[in-house]
């Protein structure tokens, strides 16, 4: 009996300890790459205009700016646009916003837009504590949070404006496919960053 009670405090003694430890805090450059590599292959590219955007589109296709330069972290503006772990926390958040419309486009290949929507929510998971993390002055923080805000208000609207059509959404897949080659482009690709929960 005592053995068994022995026994039984060991184990919840480890457990206890395992789930006292810090959680890592990450962004992984490898799941942005696939992230990536789904939205660009979950249509079929017979019929597109160089590769990316379909050729019965191209009279409603629009430019959406994306704030480059406001995406940057703190001190690095000017000379290296590397993204803020937070703002590229928030351009996922966003990314997931967008994706939760009830009118997806049935064109796009089902199980890679599933894949897709899957890997941003996890990448959510996996990051949500990044907004407590790195030390970004709040100057930098305001900046990248209104040119994301706008942008992604305006990706929205051009949603709502061609009422959520098909060319509508082949807009949104491009403009997110160039959010998330800069971000890919301005990291490393074993990009990873480690924070330490407090939790």
């Amino acid at each position: 009996m005592t053995l068994q009670t022995v026994t039984w405090m060991s184990a919840f003694l480890c457990l206890a300890q395992v789930c006292s430890m810090p959680m890592p805090c990450q962004l992984q450059g490898q799941l942005v790459r696939i992230t990536h590599n789904l939205l660009r292959d979950m249509v079929h590219l017979l019929n597109y205009f160089w590769g990316h955007f379909p050729l019965e589109c191209l009279q409603e296709n629009v430019f959406v700016p994306f704030p480059a330069t406001t995406f940057a972290t703190s001190g690095a503006m000017k000379e290296y646009l590397q993204p803020d772990p937070k703002a590229i926390y928030e351009t996922l958040k966003n990314i997931d916003t967008l994706f939760g419309a009830d009118d997806l486009p049935t064109k796009w290949d089902q199980r890679k837009l599933e894949n897709f929507q899957n890997i941003v929510y996890r990448q959510i998971e996996e990051s949500k504590c990044v907004s407590y993390y790195a030390n970004t002055d709040r100057l930098t923080v305001y900046l990248w949070t209104e040119g994301l805000k706008t942008y992604f208000g305006n990706i929205a609207a051009v949603l709502k404006e061609k009422n959520f059509s098909y060319c509508a959404w082949e807009v949104v897949r491009q403009e997110l496919l160039y959010s998330l080659q800069f971000i890919l482009e301005h990291n490393s690709d074993t990009f990873i960053q480690h924070y330490q929960s407090l939790y």
